[in-house]
């Protein structure tokens, strides 16, 4: 009789490689970067809010409706009204857009001017000295003390309070972009510019200000955070826009008085200031790690 075969033991096939789940670029870049994409759409959603007030808002924001006075959170008004009976929710959505144009506006002025002035003493050895002496002098007095007096000597605007709060913001600028000169001048690459006959201006446009770019997109983010601070401050103080203009400060000042029997009133605008800076630091430190993977790695 003829012997069977004895079975032979066979290992358990191993995955390979390739089996592996197939993640599209697109979304291990998302994974790896969860606070910018967290922090650009909280801001979206918040910038579109705001920019959509007018169609957003169910009533004005400066209709006062004395018998409907600090009422609670209802259907008919979502967020309460006021000691005025103006509704809450529609001024909040109206005050977004005062934030969003003092964030946007002081960071793009805060950004231009503070690179105008820290190339100029990053490159121009002899005004280091003098502009970075103002710079320190600026910087020694606290920003909110610096915007408080310029509102004192001028008339109430949202123009004069983006100018008020831009001036404190420069020097933070001009610091960094004067250390980055300092480092990029001594390049090799800018040397031969200069030793080619390149004229300065055509430095700073092709070689140097293109290696800023990332270093002030990540500044301007968090310019913008405490410009929407320090404007909600002065507003609260105020000393900001005018009181009849809605805006989150303004609306935390008139009920500041009422916590007692309208939290509300201040609880909205509270919880909306706070997202959109968190949003806004969240999009800096997203765009820090992403910009700058050497840094994220160090951190």
């Amino acid at each position: 009789m003829s012997e069977l075969p004895l079975p032979v033991a066979t290992a358990a096939p191993v995955a390979a490689a390739d089996d592996a789940p197939f993640v599209p670029p697109r979304w291990r870049w998302v994974r790896k970067h969860p606070t910018l994409i967290v922090g650009g759409l909280l801001l979206v959603a918040v910038a579109a809010v705001s920019i959509g007030a007018p169609w957003i808002a169910t009533f004005d924001p400066q209709d006062i409706d004395p018998l409907a006075r600090m009422q609670p959170p209802s259907a008919e008004h979502l967020f309460g009204t006021d000691a005025l009976g103006r509704d809450v929710f529609s001024r909040a959505v109206w005050g977004g857009q005062v934030s969003m144009i003092v964030g946007a506006s002081v960071a793009l002025l805060a950004t231009f001017f503070g690179v105008l002035i820290g190339l100029f003493a990053g490159f121009v050895r002899w005004a280091d000295g003098p502009v970075m002496r103002v710079m320190d002098g600026l910087m020694a007095i606290p920003g909110i003390l610096l915007a408080i007096a310029l509102m004192a000597v001028t008339r109430a605007s949202l123009t004069t309070v983006i100018v008020a709060i831009t001036v404190p913001e420069i020097p933070r600028v001009v610091r960094l972009v004067r250390s980055l000169a300092l480092t990029l001048r001594e390049q090799l690459y800018v040397e031969a510019a200069h030793a080619v006959g390149t004229r300065l201006p055509v430095i700073l446009l092709r070689h140097v200000l293109p290696n800023m770019v990332a270093p002030l997109i990540v500044q301007s983010t968090f310019v913008a955070a405490a410009a929407v601070l320090t404007e909600a401050a002065l507003s609260f103080l105020g000393v900001g826009v005018p009181a009849q203009t809605p805006s989150w400060g303004n609306m935390m000042a008139e009920g500041r008085n009422f916590v007692a029997v309208a939290f509300h009133i201040i609880l909205y605008p509270g919880l909306l200031l706070a997202a959109t800076v968190l949003a806004i630091n969240l999009l800096g430190d997203g765009l820090r790690d992403a910009l700058d993977p050497r840094l994220a790695r160090q951190l």
